[in-house]
């Protein structure tokens, strides 16, 4: 890639991820095993976002393609129920999930998405869209009507920092306590799930 093209790239990231996840006043919520999670307020919503860190022994080619095996990797995302690929467009792709919920919420549903963005330093982002209309809602399915956020994976000494940030709001009505809940599961089991398989040898 040329240098201009590199700047450009760079730039663009830098523009692109400025909307998102506008959280504020981050509190670790949990620190266990290796990952932090951490959750903030974002204006006009009653759901918070969440941000988990880990670091993960296995190199990022291995973390990019595990992330890149859409249909395999239900089985690390929490409470994925199942999950495809609808559409690869260069360095964007579309991605379809059903995620299981807690009686008597109703299953969810989403569609996202993802464009890939490798930085200069080696490190790769994905920024992820919630795209709810992108499809018809599909029975016994309540849609997700937002998803904003981002998965980072940066090159580190021994292996590969990952940070994964998103707020969502899940649609339909969600008692506080099952949403309370899903803000912090949702990225330490994700996190957890992830490093287990790719630092598997």
């Amino acid at each position: 890639m040329g240098s201009f093209k590199r700047i450009a790239v760079v730039f663009g990231l830098s523009a692109m991820l400025a909307p998102m996840v506008q959280a504020e006043d981050w509190k670790v919520a949990k620190d266990e095993d290796g990952i932090k999670v951490s959750l903030g307020e974002v204006a006009g919503s009653e759901y918070k976002a969440y941000r988990g860190v880990t670091l993960i022994k296995a190199p990022l080619a291995k973390i990019k393609a595990l992330q890149e095996d859409v249909v395999g990797a239900c089985a690390w995302i929490h409470e994925c129920k199942s999950q495809k690929l609808l559409k690869t467009e260069g360095d964007q792709s579309w991605t379809y999930t059903q995620f299981n919920t807690p009686w008597p919420v109703t299953p969810r549903d989403s569609i996202l998405h993802v464009t890939t963005i490798e930085d200069a330093d080696g490190s790769l982002t994905r920024k992820l869209e919630g795209v709810p209309k992108y499809l018809p809602e599909e029975k016994g399915f309540v849609r997700v009507s937002k998803v904003e956020g981002f998965w980072k994976l940066t090159p580190k000494d021994g292996g590969t920092e990952v940070t994964y940030q998103v707020h969502t709001e899940p649609g339909g009505s969600v008692p506080s306590m099952v949403a309370n809940k899903f803000v912090v599961d949702a990225p330490f089991n994700t996190l957890k799930a992830l490093k287990a398989k790719a630092e598997k040898p």
